[in-house]
């Protein structure tokens, strides 16, 4: 239970939505009990006045009357109402929630996430913070309001008879605080299955469309649809148990509350207080004991929900209470200017969260890239090269030795000062759902400027489309300017609407944005065609110039245009010169060149 107490100070943010979300459901409940109550008493009375001519002429039939139609009024609106306080505070909770999530999930390194599949991050960030709704909706606002009907109930039954009041509150205040331990002990199993096989049918549904390609080449489609369908089936039935528990405990609480309806018509058959015979004030306290269910069938379902809500609070803070093994300078005016690199005697493992030993990946690695330089990194799929990067963005840190920028050590850098000095091309480019806009801005690193009318606002913004624009007819993308508005052109999520090579000319373009001292590119013409290849590399070069510039690659292409050249094999630099120097003194590049030509 201590697992949820974080997520419940998040609550005081919407303590008011939330406090009059609970208001509207006491008064809902109240009006819904005093309806009934009321209802029986007056159809009771008047059954009763009808009897003699008397009584039914002094009878007030209006004010009853009014009562019951004012307690309907109030019971509708009052339950409008807090089903609207209520969701719209929990999906302001969620919000906030997920914001808080993410806050504490972006300082995190590669290392922390370390064998998080997406589909599971996602799942966190999705269902599990999803299922703690049930804190607010289905635990502690039901919870809460039958703890004040209670209260309520037991003040105005004492009004007429004390008796009928301790015996009826305190029935219900037994099944309140029993019942509900039983349903979470029952639902505690299914309702932890039900949201891991939630999490597994997520992580798999997510693979498998994610790699359809690669799965319908191999023909692998059919093996792992039946592993969906598995998983599928596994949620089905946990969702199967969880519909069972709550059949049964709702068919026990109904049965243990006839039993207190009935004990209460027989004890107050004979009286109520100083009616007697009681009349129909029998019939008030006996649809009073029947209406109270209202207020117990909630508990009865929120429990269940408990053991779910648990787990996920428990999975959600396992992401959020870790602390980031990559940590930067906070006050720290260094910048990057000259662009010199410097790899001092660099190894890495990856680290092992199973306690099995890794294998090396880089191993005493002394590289210097001068400012301006165009230095390569080759070498087959494996070795390192992209290890090395994403060493010098500081999503790893080295296991030993020192890296280098501009004589300064990596770690001495603020990650805006890193950002704003390193620009990355890589194999793979993200194409965020949003405009051309949108996409493209997120490599400028600027503040942005005020205005003192609409006019120069507008000014300004030309300008900047001006640049947009002409950067995507740099990068080979005037297709995707034409129209009246065509940076307000929608993407889609993962930018569904572009070509594998319209993708990776975004990346190019966000790079040619991103002015910065040096430029890394990770492969960044993998699987296009020679001509794009080529063509890309042109532009990147001649936007390289008096730039530093490291380009790993297992391809030839345009590496007589790099000043040095290393070849990486098993984590380690082998040898390196210039592309003819290699060629007269390296066999296996010279092997390389000739299959090219």
């Amino acid at each position: 239970m201590k697992i949820l107490f974080p997520f419940i100070k998040l609550f005081k943010k919407q303590w008011l939505m939330m406090s009059i979300g609970l208001l509207l459901s006491v008064i809902a409940l109240l009006a819904g009990i005093g309806l009934l109550s009321l209802s029986g008493w007056f159809l009771s009375a008047s059954a009763i006045a009808g009897l003699s001519l008397i009584a039914t002429q002094t009878f007030n039939y209006f004010t009853p009357a009014g009562g019951v139609r004012f307690l309907s009024i109030i019971r509708t609106a009052s339950r409008y109402g807090e089903r609207v306080t209520t969701h719209e505070a929990t999906f302001k909770l969620l919000t906030q929630l997920r914001i808080w999530t993410w806050q504490k999930l972006l300082p995190l390194s590669a290392s922390n996430l370390q064998g998080k599949r997406q589909g599971e991050l996602l799942n966190r960030l999705v269902s599990d913070i999803d299922t703690l709704d049930h804190l607010y909706l289905r635990l502690l606002t039901p919870l809460f309001s039958a703890c004040f009907v209670l209260i309520a109930m037991f003040l105005f039954t004492a009004w007429f008879d004390s008796r009928l009041a301790i015996i009826l509150c305190a029935s219900l205040l037994i099944l309140w605080l029993v019942l509900p331990v039983l349903f979470y002990f029952l639902g505690r199993k299914p309702g932890i299955e039900q949201l891991q096989y939630k999490r597994h049918y997520r992580v798999h549904l997510l693979s498998y469309i994610q790699g359809f390609a690669e799965l319908s080449l191999f023909s692998a489609v059919n093996r792992f649809r039946q592993q969906l369908t598995a998983s599928e089936q596994r949620l089905l039935a946990s969702q199967q148990s969880m519909a069972n528990i709550m059949a049964f405990s709702q068919a026990l609480l109904i049965l243990c509350h006839g039993f207190i309806v009935v004990t209460i018509l027989y004890l107050a058959s004979s009286n109520v207080g100083e009616y007697q015979p009681p009349g129909a004030m029998l019939a008030m306290i006996g649809f009073m004991a029947l209406a109270s269910i209202e207020m117990l069938l909630p508990i009865a379902g929120a429990f269940q929900y408990l053991s779910s809500c648990i787990n996920a609070a428990t999975r959600v803070h396992d992401l959020t209470n870790q602390t980031p093994d990559i940590t930067y300078p906070e006050n720290n005016n260094n910048s990057i200017n000259a662009g010199k690199i410097e790899f001092d005697h660099v190894s890495f493992t990856y680290p092992s969260h199973t306690g099995e030993t890794q294998s090396v990946i880089l191993k005493n690695i002394m590289l210097t890239i001068n400012p301006g330089e165009n230095v390569a990194l080759l070498g087959k799929t494996g070795c390192g090269k992209s290890t090395l990067l994403s060493l010098i963005t500081r999503e790893w840190s080295p296991t030993s030795g020192t890296i280098f920028i501009d004589n300064k050590v990596v770690d001495q850098y603020s990650q805006s000062s890193l950002s704003s000095g390193v620009s990355v091309v890589s194999q793979r480019v993200y194409i965020f759902s949003g405009t051309l806009r949108d996409n493209l801005t997120l490599a400028q690193h600027q503040v942005e400027p005020t205005f003192s009318n609409a006019a120069e606002q507008k000014a300004a913004q030309g300008i900047n489309d001006e640049i947009l624009c002409s950067v995507l007819h740099k990068v080979g993308l005037s297709n995707l300017t034409e129209g009246e508005t065509p940076l307000d052109k929608w993407l889609g999520e993962g930018g569904r609407q572009l070509s594998g090579g319209e993708q990776r000319r975004i990346g190019v373009a966000r790079a040619l944005l991103h002015d910065a001292p040096i430029l890394l590119l990770d492969e960044p013409t993998e699987g296009l065609d020679k001509r794009t290849e080529r063509e890309i590399l042109q532009l990147l070069f001649n936007f390289a110039k008096n730039k530093t510039l490291l380009m790993i690659s297992h391809r030839l292409t345009a590496m007589n245009k790099m000043d040095n050249i290393y070849l990486m094999e098993e984590g380690k630099l082998r040898n390196n010169g210039t592309h003819q120097t290699l060629i007269e003194t390296d066999s296996y590049y010279a092997s390389l060149y000739k299959n090219i030509n």
